[in-house]
């Protein structure tokens, strides 16, 4: 059994309207230092087997069909522990 992380981000050229709201509400609730803020998803899979060739494959294809919108997202993946 492995868990795999998809985590997806909007493309750097396309506006991130929601993270633009939490840089301008950090100051106002007394956090400095911060110039910029980007927000994305995180999904966790637990797969059944090993993260091998095959289940990274998979992973890649339920990634680019369901979770991420690849117009405009971005996403990466990684076996954890």
């Amino acid at each position: 059994m492995a868990r795999v992380i998809v985590d997806v981000m909007l493309k750097p050229e396309i506006l991130d309207p929601q993270g633009q709201a939490i840089a301008r509400a950090l100051p106002r609730l007394g956090f400095a230092g911060v110039s910029g803020v980007r927000q994305g998803k995180r999904f966790e899979l637990e797969l059944d087997g090993p993260a091998d060739e095959a289940a990274l494959s998979d992973v890649r294809k339920m990634a680019e069909t369901l979770l991420a919108n690849t117009v405009i997202e971005d996403f990466t993946i990684r076996v954890e522990g």
